[in-house]
């Protein structure tokens, strides 16, 4: 899809001057153009009715206090080596990036995108949200290993509630 860049930009301007935030355009070809301002003043092109993948807000887990350092009195005894269990301080919470209802597979009675010790990697669809009838698809901002599911299908999800929780690397 081309779009004339002259255009484009005395939308923009249209759209600033006006306190704009989205304009719908048709072209002489037929086509649909959307434009939407978020945050930055520069407006993005979306072709409707197809909606792009969303990518999930990523935020690292707050980390605990340190503990206090003591001197040992004993020798410790040998701990077995095993995969540490998932916790707040290794994990990655992905965030919805918008109000609407979680769906956890792309269609009723289809198998879910992933599932908990499901392994992701950057750009794998981890979830939908539907959002005014738009289908929004969640991607991995990470490589991990999914350790939660924090809500279930069907839910409504709210801006920046936990939707999952990944521990980076496929540590899990």
């Amino acid at each position: 899809m081309h779009i004339d860049s002259k255009k484009l930009n005395e939308v923009a301007a249209l759209m600033e001057d006006h306190g704009l935030t989205r304009v719908r355009l048709s072209e002489e070809d037929g086509r649909v153009v959307e434009l939407e301002r978020m945050t930055a003043p520069a407006p993005e092109a979306i072709a409707v009715p197809v909606a792009a993948p969303m990518t999930a807000a990523v935020t690292p887990a707050a980390a605990p206090a340190a503990p206090a350092v003591t001197a040992p009195t004993e020798k410790p005894a040998p701990v077995a080596e095993t995969a540490p269990a998932p916790t707040a301080s290794n994990t990655i919470s992905v965030e919805a990036p918008m109000v609407g209802v979680f769906y956890a597979a792309p269609s009723p009675g289809a198998d879910p995108f992933v599932s908990v010790g499901s392994t992701v990697h950057v750009g794998d669809t981890l979830c939908i949200i539907e959002a005014m009838k738009l289908m929004n698809e969640v991607v991995a901002e990470a490589d991990g290993t999914v350790a939660e599911i924090c809500v279930q299908d069907g839910d409504l999800v709210e801006f920046g509630s936990c939707i999952m929780k990944i521990v980076p690397g496929g540590e899990a």
